[in-house]
């Protein structure tokens, strides 16, 4: 009933990239203003160059997300094809597109709103933590105001997508027929012939097993296989040859204290009277009386500053809550704001204080002085931190001696492993593609394997070239054993042939009985034969199986009854009798509800999709460079 999703997979990528998936993996509106042309433009949008570097950064952090997900399955391989190339062409055109749109249309996000969003997704069910807020984003290698360009960005698209998605809605006729269909419910009568009992008529030679056998060549290989021989440096080595004195934690305690003192936390609260942009000098001195007035009142009962903030604040968001504006941190408040906050003492009452948005009074709700946590608490942590330190400076030293020693020593792996105080391992069974048995195992990697298999490696069982698997990674290894590819002998595999060939020649009797039956069937009307009735409907099939339930419903009912033939594999030939079609007697309206849904939002992904490309047109998209002519970058 919904086969527009299915067949609109492309649409759905670019709307959920667009719309729903924050575009960090692209560029922000800052940087769209900001382009810059050069000789390797890919695309124009709107008059601004898409360049080769952002289609290539572009690739690599969508490579990259696929390799978070798929771990060691992940083979780049895979996604180096142009198809894949221009999917991301066509979401960065999309997006630039719908940018150039937000920056003609001068749409914008206020800054009270972002602090809201921005609250409710760091924030949790406790108080904003703006610490915990910055490392988030510094794990993503992101500063606040950056996040926050990104994130006013994200915003603005929504509001544009949602109010052309608001626009599309499904007529209820329309609606009402496609859940007619979907519910209608059909009685069938089922003859199955089943392939066992052909197989008795079934007589296998030996031609026809040694036919099979020939044609179907690769189901009986067995891989090339090998026993080998592997060490592994890591950070982890690097790590177990480092040590740290007291001396040195206490040095870097002293020369880093700034970074262990949890600073001064102020909370904060405003009443604010709004004052629009413009406004004349009558109208800010009415706003600067009635916030003075505020003040007054305050000052003589300054308990009473979240009732007051409740009745008469003119901030939908805070007043609500009683004027409350959670921790205050650099750069969150408009700045004349933060200058009075930073200079109020806990439960002090402010002067009105003029911003862009009107007169605030403000107080100081809770204030924690600046602490510097003492040595005894961190020294477990500057100790890590030192041991990585010294581990960073080492590993450059020992990753050069493994490489050096496994290519010069190359009979052995044993060099190498004394050196340096690594194991060898050994594996066996190892093939020349990754295993998904053998899961996140460091030889594993099909870097690793194709050094390993290469045919100086096999022939001369020398050690492999270092070889990086990953970050910080190295590897390298040696065939012990080698067993070449080969296939198994015919009269190994005799057996499981003659039961293949005679089920599929078994199936091939009951199919072409079964469509002599139906033929008969749809000229007399019998039911001779066939099970007792029941009704099945799309979402009750009622153990009827689920390719022949597809045919069923699909058949042609203007004549009554009707039949269906279905090929089913591995049971036999299936011949259902319709006898009556109906809608069902009572009515389930909460799923008429959710489908009538479901049509309204393709309606409305189908018109954001219209919407898009006239945006495409607007902006003048020109490619002057054919995806097929940009290369994959490599994602290490």
């Amino acid at each position: 009933m919904f086969e527009f999703i299915r067949t609109h997979q492309r649409l759905m990528q670019i709307l959920l990239a667009i719309i729903i998936v924050p575009s960090f993996a692209f560029v922000g509106l800052g940087s769209y203003k900001g382009f810059g042309e050069d000789a390797n433009t890919i695309a124009k949008i709107d008059g601004k160059p898409l360049t080769q570097q952002e289609f290539d950064n572009a690739v690599r952090n969508q490579l990259d997300t696929y390799r978070q997900r798929l771990g060691a399955q992940f083979d780049q391989k895979m996604f180096d094809t142009p198809e894949f190339k221009q999917n991301i062409l066509d979401q960065l055109i999309a997006e630039r597109a719908v940018a150039a749109e937000v920056v003609h249309a001068h749409l914008n996000v206020s800054d009270i709103q972002l602090q809201k969003v921005i609250k409710e997704q760091f924030g949790g069910e406790g108080a904003f933590d703006m610490e915990r807020y910055k490392a988030i984003l510094s794990a993503q290698g992101m500063t606040p105001s950056m996040y926050d360009q990104r994130l006013r960005h994200d915003l603005t698209l929504q509001q544009l997508g949602n109010a052309i998605q608001a626009t599309g809605f499904a007529p209820h006729a329309v609606a009402k027929t496609l859940s007619d269909i979907g519910a209608q419910e059909r009685e069938v009568q089922e003859l199955l012939l089943p392939v066992a009992d052909f197989v008795p008529q079934v007589k296998i030679t030996d031609d026809m097993v040694k036919a099979y056998y020939d044609k179907n060549a690769k189901f009986f290989e067995v891989p090339e296989q090998a026993k080998i021989e592997y060490v592994v440096f890591n950070s982890d080595a690097v790590m177990s040859q480092v040590s740290v004195t007291d001396a040195d934690v206490a040095a870097y305690y002293e020369a880093n204290k700034a970074g262990f003192a949890t600073p001064e936390s102020r909370r904060a609260a405003h009443i604010l009277i709004t004052l629009k942009k413009g406004a004349n000098a009558a109208e800010t001195a009415a706003a600067k009386a009635k916030a003075d007035a505020i003040v007054a009142e305050l000052r003589k009962t300054p308990g009473d500053f979240a009732k007051v903030a409740k009745a008469k604040s003119e901030d939908p968001v805070s007043g609500e809550q009683g004027g409350d504006l959670d921790i205050v941190t650099k750069g969150t408040l408009p700045a004349p704001v933060e200058a009075a906050v930073l200079k109020l003492k806990q439960g002090e009452i402010s002067d009105a204080v003029q911003s862009d948005f009107g007169f605030h009074v403000l107080t100081v709700t809770a204030l924690k002085p600046a602490v510097v946590k003492p040595l005894d608490e961190v020294k477990t942590e500057v100790a890590e931190t030192l041991k990585k330190q010294k581990a960073a400076k080492k590993y450059s030293e020992m990753a050069e001696a493994f490489t050096n020693t496994v290519y010069e020593q190359s009979d052995s792996l044993k060099p190498v492993a004394d050196k340096l105080g690594l194991k060898i391992e050994t594996a066996a069974n190892v093939s020349r593609t990754p295993s998904p048995m053998a899961g996140p195992a460091p030889y594993n990697n099909a870097k690793f394997l194709a050094a390993l298999f290469s045919n100086e490696s096999i022939s001369s069982k020398r050690n492999t070239e270092a070889v990086e698997t990953a970050p910080s990674t190295l590897v390298a290894g040696r065939i012990v054993e080698f067993k070449a590819a080969s296939k198994r002998p015919l009269a190994e595999v005799d057996a499981a042939i003659r039961q293949r060939v005679t089920m599929e020649e078994a199936a091939k009797l009951a199919a072409k009985t079964g469509a002599e039956k139906l033929a008969a069937f749809k000229k007399s009307g019998d039911a001779t034969g066939f099970a007792a009735a029941k009704l099945v409907s799309r979402s009750k099939p009622e153990g009827v199986n689920g390719l022949a339930m597809q045919e069923v419903m699909k058949a042609d009912t203007a004549k009554l009854p009707a039949y269906v033939g279905v090929d089913v594999p591995g049971m036999g030939y299936g011949i259902y009798r319709i006898g009556k079609v109906q809608q069902p007697a009572v009515q389930d309206e909460a799923r008429r509800k959710s489908e009538a849904e479901q049509i309204s939002n393709i309606v409305a992904q189908q018109e954001m999709h219209d919407y898009i490309e006239l945006l495409k047109q607007k902006a003048k998209v020109k490619v002057l460079k054919p995806i097929t002519k940009t290369t994959v970058v490599e994602v290490k």
